[in-house]
């Protein structure tokens, strides 16, 4: 076995790099192929902000006759790291067969790679941008993946906790039943302060209407961030990408802003669970497989609540119980069976607290590591 660096220019590395979880996840049925128009995104250099302000490097593990059995990607998120004070490597899209020996060989490269950046330390798993996806699966394998969002085999962890890492914090995604109510008071609760507050919910009813409010969306996830750490502020390059990938998905009428005098001060984003079309289409949008998706995203009975929140000023002044109300609303008025809560940082205890109140169960568990280099 021996370990390949290579960087984005190099077509025969990428295409290996690419088609290996193909033979990973071949008998894992809960397993969602990603679109193949959206994998080689991490090696575009044109088309990827990330390249404008930072910086990454691609491994694999080879056989003696070239068969790749593991993969890694390390980056050094400058961005990331002015804004946090921080010299923090990132690690992402790491697979491997069920061998320390490949694992413990990527790492270490990827280890030297981030020292020779002049980096400190490395945290992951944690990709390019915000849909690059988010910690590596420590429960709920059993599940199939909400769409967007990483999967992975049980003896990873072990894997990667063998190379030295340690949990930093986790991150849980909850199910919620359309056959659970929630309390009349969160709804009272939510139009009361929308009266006293002077807010108001924000409806879209075409995806040209969305995307006008992308730039005020971005100013608004922006000003959220400052003064937290371990996040970073979106650039408008990497709002543009984002924007681009989600609203080919959205459904407009499951995106809600919260406005204060026609700013933005909170959102819910939702969006129709399309994993299944996936898994049918193996990724592949041609030549029919966009068809497949289209009609998922009308007969899907799952829909992904993939964000929500508000500004501080107006998170202890019943701002919460416009997120929940609405939140129910859109599973309901959807006319969806299952939802599920994509992806709450355990830091939110009172969130949780409240949403297992409500009949959410968090059956999925995904794991942030950390460790010094």
């Amino acid at each position: 076995m021996k370990i390949v660096e290579f960087d984005p220019h190099n077509s025969y590395r990428i295409q290996q790099f690419i088609d290996l979880p193909t033979r990973i996840y071949r008998n894992i049925e809960q397993w969602v192929p990603p679109l193949v128009t959206e994998v080689k995104i991490p090696f575009d250099q044109r088309k990827n902000p990330f390249y404008k302000h930072s910086t990454a490097t691609f491994f694999l593990a080879v056989t003696e006759d070239g068969s790749p059995i593991g993969r890694l990607a390390v980056l050094n998120n400058r961005n990331y790291n002015n804004f946090n004070h921080t010299q923090t490597a990132f690690f992402c899209l790491f697979e491997s067969f069920p061998d320390q020996q490949i694992a413990r060989k990527l790492f270490e490269a990827g280890f030297q790679w981030a020292r020779n950046q002049g980096l400190e330390s490395i945290i992951g798993p944690r990709g390019f941008t915000a849909l690059g996806g988010l910690g590596l699966l420590v429960k709920g394998f059993e599940y199939r993946p909400a769409f967007g969002v990483t999967y992975n085999p049980p003896y990873y962890p072990e894997l990667i906790e063998a190379t030295g890492f340690q949990k930093e914090n986790d991150i849980v995604s909850g199910y919620l039943s359309a056959t659970k109510t929630f309390p009349d008071k969160i709804h009272k609760i939510s139009e009361l302060v929308q009266q006293r507050r002077g807010l108001k919910i924000i409806n879209f009813r075409d995806k040209r209407e969305l995307r006008k409010m992308v730039p005020k969306i971005m100013n608004m996830y922006n000003e959220m961030v400052q003064g937290t750490s371990g996040n970073v502020p979106l650039t408008k390059d990497e709002v543009s990408t984002i924007a681009n990938q989600l609203i080919w998905f959205a459904n407009p009428r499951l995106i809600k802003i919260i406005e204060k005098d026609d700013i933005p001060v909170g959102f819910l984003f939702a969006y129709p669970d399309i994993s299944a079309a996936l898994q049918r289409i193996n990724g592949k949008l041609y030549p029919l497989g966009w068809i497949q998706l289209l009609l998922e995203m009308r007969r899907t009975e799952w829909v992904n609540i993939n964000g929500a929140g508000i500004i501080e000023q107006y998170q202890g002044l019943g701002g919460t119980a416009i997120l929940f109300s609405e939140m129910y609303k859109s599973v309901i008025d959807g006319g969806f069976k299952h939802a599920e809560l994509v992806q709450i940082g355990v830091d939110n205890d009172n969130m949780q607290r409240e949403l297992r109140k409500m009949g959410i169960d968090f059956y999925k568990v995904h794991r942030i590591y950390q460790r010094a280099l």
